[in-house]
């Protein structure tokens, strides 16, 4: 088959549509023809040389897509040849064949295509078990998410809307009437003040959902409500930072950070079926639909991911077969 692969670590250049060796299909996989494939940043970090697979998993790109189920493991009992369907990997999705455990695989939502399913999984996964599960975020509270132009961030910005929560977001100021179009309340261009003074004085940040790290720990804090809790998905303002934890015990606040990839099978397993029960209603009934800035043929991963390394989309990239 044929995938993307990277000769070496760094920029897009490095990205190569070549051949490589047939996925193995275990008892409990499914073999996907790959439709589509979501391009995320964690991708870039990868290719970067900064964020190694977890050991077992494909050296491929790619943390979701959608395809066709072209063969079954001998346990498998859900999925049969034929299916449609979209997963959530911990790698392999640049490729024409994929192989994933039949737990982390899910039905294309009611009403969206077999191609814009495959930026689905990945986001659906980092918001639910994030916003929704670390963090518990309820009707009526207020949501602060970072990077709403995004793929996370416009995903975020429609479930917490659709779950009837407060939503405000930062992003680039070019793409706030879209993201208001998507039910954010409050837009901040990051670029040009103090998010934070301005969340305040609208009451502060229930939770807030952030993909920065280090750089926005102090303003993420003085932003937060009382007992408010602070998600960290995400490392690009840096990796350390300096904590008040005066400030952090005054507000009774909580900061938890997660990543998605290297959990446990069973916890991937578990999110991805709370995803389909809990968050696919949502965009079978219109609430909450995928958001795609650009579809890009497989072969050409190198300007998907300069596209997106260079910012100011809104929504995902989609690499596509």
């Amino acid at each position: 088959m044929r995938a993307v692969v990277a000769s070496e670590p760094g920029g897009p250049e490095v990205l190569n549509w070549a051949e490589v060796p047939d996925p193995v299909v275990g008892p409990s996989d499914v073999l996907l023809r790959v439709a589509a494939a979501g391009v995320n940043r964690a991708d870039l970090l990868q290719r970067q040389g900064h964020y190694p697979p977890p050991a077992g998993a494909s050296s491929v790109l790619g943390l979701e897509c959608s395809g066709t189920v072209v063969a079954v493991g001998e346990k498998v009992t859900r999925w049969a040849v034929g299916d449609e369907v979209c997963a959530l990997l911990s790698g392999g999705g640049y490729a024409e064949l994929v192989a994933v455990d039949e737990g982390l695989v899910l039905s294309v939502p009611s009403g969206v295509s077999l191609v814009d399913s495959g930026g689905l999984p990945e986001v659906a996964a980092t918001v639910w078990s994030n916003v929704f599960g670390a963090a518990r975020l309820t009707a009526g509270e207020t949501f602060l998410v970072h990077g709403g132009g995004g793929g996370i961030g416009t995903f975020a910005i429609q479930l917490a809307v659709a779950r009837t929560a407060r939503v405000f977001t930062t992003a680039r100021g070019e793409s706030h009437a879209r993201l208001r179009e998507l039910g954010a309340e409050v837009t901040i261009d990051y670029r040009e003040g103090d998010f934070a003074s301005v969340v305040r004085e609208l009451g502060g940040a229930d939770v807030i959902l952030d993909n920065m790290g280090a750089s926005y720990l102090a303003p993420n804090l003085d932003a937060l409500a009382a007992d408010g809790r602070i998600v960290v998905i995400g490392l690009q303002g840096g990796r350390k930072g300096e904590l008040d934890l005066g400030k952090l015990m005054a507000k009774r606040g909580t900061i938890h950070g997660a990543g998605l990839r290297a959990r446990p099978l069973r916890q991937r397993v578990s999110i991805v079926g709370e995803v389909e029960s809990q968050v696919w209603p949502h965009i079978a009934d219109g609430t909450v639909a995928p958001v795609v800035e650009a579809y890009i043929p497989m072969s050409e991963a190198a300007e998907a991911h300069a596209r997106v390394e260079k910012g100011g989309h809104v929504g995902k990239v989609l690499l596509t077969l």
